[in-house]
C-alpha cells in the first residue's frame, strides 16, 4: 500500500505543478523578453508590470531615498536573460532602463518608474470587482496574472476538477468572492485530503514549493504595504455545513467556522515579526450580507486571545516598536473552514466575502 500511495502522490503532484505554471507557449526560439516579477527595497505595494507598454511602476514611500533602490528580487520570461539582477541600485528619481534579451535574441527594453507611496493604503481590488481568466480557463481575483496581490488555492484544486473559490454576483454586477468547502471524493479521501477548503489571501501559489503533507507550503503568503490601519471592516455572509469532520472523516464534537483576518509584518533582514493582528472567526449561520468591523491589536497578543491568533515561528515587534514602526507587508487571508489547512472543515460550508477595507480613522 505505501508503494501505490507514493505513486500517486508524485502524480499528483506531477499534475499540480504542470497545472500550476503558467506559460508563454511558442514553438521554437521565444520571443518572450518580459519582466514577470520584481521587488525593490522599501516597497510599499507589489508592482505594476504593464506587458503592453514594458513599464513597470513601483510605489515607494515618501521620505526614502530614490537613488538608493536596490533590486531585491527580479524575474524574467522562460530563457529571457539580462545584465540586470538581483543586488544592483536604481536611482529612481527618474526612470530606468532595463534591457531584457529574449531565447530567440530579440530585444526588450523595459522602462521603471516610481511614485509615492499614500500613508493610508488600501488593499487593491478589496472589493472584489477584478477577475482575470487564467490558462487553464478558470478565475481569479485581479487585473491580471501579473497585477494582482490576491491568490486562492484553485491552482491546487483544479486538477481535481474543483474550483473552491469563484467569483459571485451579489446582484446588479457587484462581484465579490465565494468560498465553497468541497468534497474531494473517496480516493483523494483515501490519501488524507478528503476536503478542499475556499480561501482567499494575499500572496501567490508557488508550485515550486509543493508539499503534500502540508498544503500551506506552496503559498507564500504577504504583499508589500506601509500602513497603519486602525480597524479591518469587510462584508460577509456564512452558512456552516452540518458535520464538521477532521482529515480521518471523523465527526468533530464542535461545527466549522470561517476564518477572516490580517496581519501587519515587519520583514527584515530575513527576519519576521508580527506587528499588529485583526482576527475574526465565527461558527455561527449569518444568511443575510451584513458588515463586520474589527480592530487591529497592535504589538504582543496577551493570554486574553485565543492560541490560534499568535504567530508561529516567529516573534511580535517589541513594545517600543510597536507604537511606531510601519509595516513591510500584510497578509490577509479569508477560508470557509478555519482548519482547511488540514483538511479538515464541513463538507457544503460557504462563506462570501466583499468590500475589504482598511479604516485608518
Amino acid at each position: 500500500m505505501k508503494k501505490h500511495s507514493s505513486k500517486i502522490t508524485a502524480v499528483l503532484i506531477t499534475l499540480l505543478i504542470l497545472a500550476s505554471c503558467v506559460k508563454e507557449d511558442y514553438f521554437g526560439l521565444s520571443p518572450y523578453g518580459n519582466i514577470k516579477d520584481i521587488v525593490v527595497s522599501n516597497q510599499a505595494s507589489n508592482a505594476k508590470i504593464l506587458t503592453d507598454s514594458n513599464k513597470v511602476i513601483v510605489e515607494i514611500p515618501g521620505g526614502v531615498d530614490l537613488s538608493e533602490i536596490q533590486i531585491q528580487s527580479i524575474k524574467f520570461s522562460s530563457f529571457a536573460k539580462s545584465e540586470t539582477k538581483a543586488g544592483d541600485v536604481l536611482d529612481l528619481n527618474t526612470p530606468q532602463k532595463i534591457t531584457v534579451t529574449a531565447e530567440d535574441g530579440s530585444i526588450h527594453v523595459w522602462e521603471i518608474e516610481s511614485f509615492i507611496a499614500s500613508v493610508t493604503p488600501p488593499l487593491d481590488n478589496g472589493d472584489f470587482s477584478l477577475w482575470y481568466k487564467t490558462a487553464s480557463d478558470y478565475y481569479e481575483p485581479g487585473e491580471s496574472a501579473s497585477n494582482t496581490i490576491w491568490g486562492t488555492g484553485n491552482q491546487g484544486t483544479q486538477i481535481l476538477g474543483k474550483l473552491a473559490t469563484t467569483p459571485f454576483d451579489i446582484g446588479g454586477g457587484n462581484l465579490a468572492a465565494k468560498m465553497e468547502t468541497l468534497d474531494n471524493g473517496k480516493l483523494v479521501g483515501t490519501f488524507g485530503a478528503p476536503i478542499s477548503a475556499g480561501s482567499i489571501f494575499t500572496g501567490v501559489f508557488n508550485p515550486d514549493n509543493i508539499d503534500p503533507s502540508n498544503p500551506q507550503a506552496a503559498i507564500e503568503f504577504g504583499t508589500p504595504f506601509i500602513g497603519r490601519p486602525l480597524k479591518l471592516k469587510f462584508k460577509y455572509s456564512y452558512t456552516p455545513g452540518t458535520e464538521n469532520k477532521d482529515k480521518k472523516g471523523n465527526i468533530l464534537a464542535y461545527g466549522d467556522a470561517c476564518d477572516i483576518y490580517a496581519l501587519l509584518e515587519v520583514r527584515l533582514g530575513g527576519k519576521t515579526e508580527r506587528l499588529a493582528t485583526a482576527w475574526f472567526r465565527s461558527d455561527q449561520n449569518q444568511n443575510d450580507f451584513t458588515t463586520q468591523e474589527v480592530t487591529f491589536t497592535y504589538g504582543e497578543l496577551d493570554n486574553t486571545y485565543p492560541d490560534y491568533m499568535l504567530p508561529i515561528g516567529h516573534d511580535f515587534v517589541s513594545t517600543d516598536s510597536a507604537a511606531f514602526i510601519l509595516p513591510t507587508h500584510i497578509t490577509f487571508v479569508a477560508s470557509s473552514s478555519f482548519d482547511g489547512a488540514n483538511f479538515a472543515g464541513a463538507i457544503g460550508s460557504e462563506l462570501i466575502l466583499d468590500d475589504v477595507e482598511l479604516i485608518y480613522e
